[in-house]
């Protein structure tokens, strides 16, 4: 199962204050940690709201919401995609985390969905077409330097 792992926003990561030599050394000790293990496949951390946008749908409509966003305990400001047999191991990984805050924080842990998750409405072809797509993705990220 995979598993995407949320770092929920602060109002210092909103505000761009970047983490101290030590947080980021602790962190990459855990990344490797889960490299090691198997189970990261992905993360990253992401610039504040006020960097972004939003595109919102309202039918055929589209309209676009610059950030900042206010709602700042709903934002994500790093992500985590990880492998792991179940969500209670996810969990498990997710306690061992250095507190990526200063002060309080908090991980919120989703599972991705899979191919199976959908049943028949992923039908043969729309199957192909999602192998097809993977494919491409993996052989462009193969490539990059």
């Amino acid at each position: 199962m995979r598993f995407m792992v949320i770092v929920k926003a602060t109002a210092d990561s909103e505000a761009g204050v970047m983490p101290s030599e030590q947080l980021m050394a602790e962190m990459g000790r855990f990344n490797e940690e889960l490299v090691q293990a198997g189970v990261m496949q992905a993360g990253e951390g992401l610039h504040p709201s006020s960097k972004g946008a939003r595109v919102r749908f309202s039918g055929k409509d589209r309209s676009v919401v610059d950030g900042p966003f206010a709602e700042t305990k709903e934002l994500v400001a790093g992500f985590w995609i990880w492998q792991c047999a179940s969500l209670q191991e996810a969990i498990d990984w997710a306690k061992r985390c250095p507190n990526p805050m200063p002060g309080e924080s908090e991980l919120e842990i989703r599972q991705v969905f899979s191919a199976e998750d959908f049943g028949d409405a992923l039908t043969p072809e729309l199957r192909a077409q999602e192998d097809r797509l993977r494919e491409q993705v993996e052989a462009q990220q193969a490539r990059r330097p």
